[in-house]
């Protein structure tokens, strides 16, 4: 009998579920699907007028003006409706019109967004049609029969508000999020993923770990860290302070706030006002004339400040400047999500001043920087984007060929390290392109996290000069880097990645005492003293517990170290040890645990 291939159930790998963006077949099945969910909409809800529906790396959306908010039940409602709709076997339909032609069909519906979107269309205008049943404005691609559609391998998962182009001053509008996939043994999967994703959800674990909070008189996204939060974001900070002084950084320290004239110059005011919280001005008089402070949504125009403070000579660069700087931005209520998208937010920002002979090398030291994050970090599943200006769009500043200069530095240095890389059009800053460090978790979710832009712009626009060995003044070259990013967002993305189970090093807990009884408190106090002394975050459980309770309620707040204290080893100066990652280790003295700890901490290893 010939062997039947194993599946993935039998080899206990889990599937591989490709992004929208990877597959054109799943481009055909979720824009086919959407329009199929919006047909089922608006045959069981008459007054919903359709706005736009396009597919998302995981499946699919469309936006609703409906009098009546949708409900749970009528997600399955509509899902059974969309079954019905698919086993008519409905062909898709591809039709061509003229904008007059299309604008008097939509009329005739009476559905002024589609108008509204008509309008900013380019030609040829096309109509996608499900039989002689529905249709909707469409650019494709599509699938050419609703045959094709497997209703078992598509779910409607949720409802959630949007507004109409995003603004916050147009109609409020219903989105209904969907997933499609070729079979449903990939919906199965990325079921499974969805659930293990609300296990690790950073905002849960975040508050059963007790690390953070968000309060509704603060405001929505910005984030209180408590003490636990806190010496886990410190701990970061220390460690890449240290790691930067020893490769020659200067700390430094900036305002909050500037004058708005600052990012006049670096161009923020004008090409980012959008994302910036509004200006402080004294009087309406001082407002009209764009004269007052901002937060600073960037640190670059202050470390800029900070360089041009004194004349500079060749032989003073490279200059790195570096800060975990708070910056502000004005991220609408919608588009929050806990750590990872925020209104306030620490940068460890750094920003090099070089020469042209410099740039390379320093771009690499840089790079080998970002790598030896990751690397203490345990993140390893990650790959090199280099995000680079589209040549069609307006928003870019500066000339072209101080473009291709920055691009040119940031391809030779991928190419030099060999590394994996892909290019992104489109995606570089306004001013200058970048490398982008694109981190995939344990479950499959992409993260940005370190990036490094090489800037020939904004030296430009500040008239920096350095005087070089001639004697001659010359322009300096920017390099911006942040190998974290964001600190809250990274923390968000570690509690995620380790379920909140963080290595030793950076758990803010990182050994608790747990006493047999009250008597040997007096011991345990002792120890845990030693230990701080060491530097060592330890602490004893005093909550008069019994210990199969107190072992639980460490196995809870994860912590990576527990010592059980009892007559025994208070007589032999010892502790009984138990770690998350070894399990039972049984009894060992206080100094061997005390050395054990510190070369764990050292060598960010486990106990």
């Amino acid at each position: 009998m010939d062997k039947q291939p194993m599946s993935n159930a039998d080899n206990n790998e889990p599937l591989r579920l490709p992004r929208t963006s990877e597959s054109e077949t799943l481009k055909q099945i979720r824009h086919t699907t959407s329009h199929v969910m919006a047909m089922a909409v608006q045959k069981l809800f008459p007054k919903a007028q359709v706005t736009i529906g396009p597919w998302t790396e995981s499946g699919f959306y469309y936006d609703f003006d409906n009098p009546e908010s949708f409900t749970e039940k009528d997600l399955k409602a509509i899902k059974k409706e969309m079954d019905k709709i698919i086993k008519k076997k409905f062909p898709v339909i591809r039709e061509e019109v003229t904008r007059e032609e299309a604008e008097r069909r939509i009329k005739e519906l009476g559905e002024p967004y589609k108008l509204e979107i008509l309008e900013g269309l380019q030609e040829p205008i096309t109509l996608y049609h499900l039989g002689e049943a529905w249709w909707d404005l469409c650019a494709g691609p599509h699938l050419e029969s609703t045959a094709e559609l497997n209703p078992k391998a598509i779910a409607l998962e949720m409802v959630a508000g949007a507004y109409w182009r995003g603004d916050e001053n147009k109609a409020q509008l219903q989105r209904i999020y969907g997933t499609a996939w070729e079979t449903p043994e990939q919906l199965v999967e990325y079921k499974r993923r969805k659930a293990e994703a609300l296990k690790r959800d950073h905002r849960k674990l975040g508050k059963e770990l007790g690390l953070f909070i968000f309060s509704d008189p603060v405001g929505p996204g910005l984030p209180l860290w408590t003490p636990k939060g806190t010496i886990l974001r410190s701990t970061l900070e220390d460690y890449l302070k240290q790691e930067q002084i020893a490769r020659g950084y200067l700390p430094v320290v900036t305002p909050h706030i500037a004058r708005v004239d600052l990012f006049k110059v670096s161009g923020h005011w004008q090409n980012y006002k959008e994302d910036m919280f509004p200006m402080m001005a004294e009087n309406e008089e001082e407002a009209a004339i764009e004269r007052g402070f901002v937060l600073k949504p960037m640190n670059c125009p202050f470390h800029i400040q900070i360089y041009k403070s004194e004349l500079r000579s060749y032989r003073d660069l490279p200059l790195r400047l570096a800060e975990f700087g708070t910056v502000y931005r004005y991220e609408q209520s919608g588009e929050l999500g806990g750590l990872t998208r925020v209104r306030g937010f620490t940068v460890d920002d750094s920003h090099l001043f070089v020469t042209p002979e410099q740039l390379d090398d320093e771009f690499l030291k840089v790079v080998d920087l970002i790598l030896s994050v990751f690397k203490a970090l345990q993140l390893k599943n990650f790959k090199a984007r280099l995000s680079f200006r589209d040549p069609e769009s307006d928003k870019y500043i500066g000339s072209d060929e101080a473009w291709d200069k920055a691009e040119n530095a940031i391809r030779r240095a991928v190419q030099h390290l060999g590394m994996d890389y892909f290019e992104a059009t489109g995606e570089a800053a306004f001013y200058g392109p970048k490398l982008d460090f694109i981190f995939q978790d344990i479950l499959d979710r992409e993260w940005q996290l370190g990036t490094v832009q090489v800037d020939y712009i904004l030296p430009e626009r500040f008239e920096l000069e350095y005087v070089a060995e001639d004697g001659s003044r010359q322009r300096p070259i920017m390099i911006h880097r942040a190998p974290f990013g964001s600190l809250e967002r990274l923390i968000g993305i570690l509690i995620e990645e380790y379920a909140g189970d963080f290595p030793l090093w950076l758990a803010p807990i990182q050994t608790r005492l747990l006493c047999v009884s009250d008597e040997f408190m007096g011991y345990a106090e002792e120890v845990v003293a030693k230990l701080k002394g060491a530097g060592i975050r330890a602490e004893v459980d005093r909550s008069g517990e019994r210990l199969g309770k107190l072992i639980r309620n460490a196995e809870k707040s994860k912590i990576p170290v527990m010592a059980v204290v009892g007559g025994k080893e208070v007589e032999n100066n010892s502790l009984s040890v138990r770690t998350r990652a070894e399990g039972d280790l049984g009894s060992i003295a206080v100094e061997e645990v005390l050395e054990r700890l510190k070369t764990a901490n050292t060598s960010r290893t486990n106990f």
